[in-house]
């Protein structure tokens, strides 16, 4: 009876926790959408793109000529007493001081000043090259975020798929282990099995319960995780996932491992430092050549003068416009140029070297992925298989429990059998599929392909 008990109240918690789950149906591409909408990863990618893309921008070139505007008034109010010392007046009498209280003076002036560098070794159409590569290089690195971000996404969306899965095949043996329980008892009551098979096959009951409510938790977590990849609710648990996996075409993955130099995000990354290292060198090269610029102004101005002891008051006004052209050439800064150019060229040197490095170990990883990708899909078809095998061996073994050839221990074991194997087909289903992906991530296809 304290086995009925339990039994009853753990199926009473799981037939609760199930029902609770919605139908709604997450699919692959909703998901890969809202990742690419909210994941924060992606976010800050596409924020470095939109920087970069502000950077190789004719606004910041150095190609556009520089104008600015100068301004300034003054006021000056001054009290004055000039004296005479010596002087006299034409009776004699000695000249008497001058006082000039509250004198004001205002002076103001305007004026524009152009500047543009028409030559400068080319040092200027160098960086805009380097800040335009720059760009493509960064839209390659948010590429790359993406890539990962997605295998990041299937990796957990596969692991709510396989978990689900293998929910459901914890559910069917309990629900078997259940119908031994009612058998059990009848052949009991009839007096055609002992009590011991009746207490073995509730233990069962039990276990499987238990089973049961861990498989159900851990799908909770597995999908929290998920959550946390489409950056939403993480309490978002009311949904399912496709658990339907389609595998490429065979040939179709061999064509993209042929053209994966071409399209691997990593060797692409490597060509373009590559070429903004070549950018580099030309433009210190620049550094040894003469720059050539124009200037211009406008000026206006305008003098409020008080009146002096010598002078009355007076106002000038006045403008200019001056143009002009400036030659600069810096014959020889110590070396710093030189040193530069010497320092650009090994790191250039460096940086082929280094995209020979990424090759080799790229092609390395293509020639894994794609070993890896065709034992495991053969692993699980071999998986398929043997739950086929088992499901025959629980069948044949349920016919023989019934006729009294075998134990409950037996049965069980086949039971066990069945769901290891299927539990193991899962497993090898969605390994297969994720190396499939990092094989397509490695030849740059991930992106170009339905799922």
């Amino acid at each position: 009876m304290k086995y009925k008990n339990m039994s009853a109240f753990l199926l009473l918690a799981i037939t609760f926790s199930v029902t609770s789950f919605s139908q709604d149906l997450l699919s692959k591409e909703e998901a890969i959408s809202q990742m690419l909408v909210n994941n924060f990863g992606i976010k800050i990618a596409e924020n470095q793109v939109e920087v970069a893309d502000n950077n190789q921008s004719v606004l910041n070139s150095g190609y556009l000529p520089t104008l600015t505007g100068n301004a300034n008034a003054q006021y000056d109010r001054s009290n004055e007493t000039r004296e005479f010392p010596g002087a006299f007046n034409e009776d004699g009498s000695p000249r008497p001081n001058t006082e000039i209280e509250g004198a004001e003076s205002q002076s103001y002036n305007a004026s524009l000043n152009v500047n543009y560098l028409l030559f400068d070794g080319l040092g200027r159409f160098y960086n805009y090259k380097q800040l335009k590569e720059t760009y493509n290089l960064t839209e390659l690195q948010a590429r790359e975020t993406i890539e990962n971000t997605t295998l990041q996404l299937f990796s957990v969306y596969f692991d709510v798929a396989r978990l689900t899965e293998n929910l459901e095949v914890f559910k069917q043996a309990l629900e078997i282990s259940q119908k031994r329980v009612t058998r059990s008892q009848y052949g009991f009551d009839y007096g055609q099995s002992t009590k011991l098979e009746v207490l073995q096959a509730e233990v069962d009951v039990v276990t499987d319960s238990v089973i049961v409510l861990n498989a159900k938790q851990q799908l909770l977590n597995a999908k929290r995780d998920l959550n946390v990849v489409l950056n939403r609710e993480l309490e978002t648990i009311g949904f399912q996932v496709d658990t339907l996996v389609e595998f490429e075409n065979d040939l179709l993955l061999e064509s993209f491992v042929e053209k994966a130099e071409f399209n691997n995000v990593t060797l692409l990354q490597a060509e373009s430092q590559t070429r903004i290292s070549d950018f580099e060198i030309k433009a210190n090269k620049a550094l040894l050549l003469p720059s050539v610029g124009l200037t211009g102004s406008y000026g206006w101005n305008r003098v409020n003068s008080p009146a002096s002891a010598f002078f009355p008051g007076s106002v000038s006004r006045g403008n200019n416009l001056t143009v002009g052209a400036n030659l600069t050439w810096n014959l020889f800064d110590g070396g710093r140029s030189i040193v530069g150019i010497k320092n650009a060229k090994i790191l250039n040197d460096s940086q082929k070297l280094q995209e020979q490095q990424f090759e080799l170990q790229v092609n390395r990883d293509i020639a894994n992925a794609l070993g890896n990708y065709r034992n495991l899909l053969k692993i699980y078809k071999i998986q398929e298989q043997n739950v086929e095998t088992n499901q025959n061996n629980l069948e044949r073994s349920r016919e023989r429990l019934n006729l009294g050839q075998i134990s409950s221990i037996e049965f069980r074991q086949a039971q066990i059998n069945l769901i290891n194997v299927q539990t193991n087909k899962n497993l090898a289903k969605y390994d297969a599929k994720l190396a499939e992906l990092e094989l397509l991530r490695l030849t740059g296809q991930l992106l170009n392909v339905e799922f």
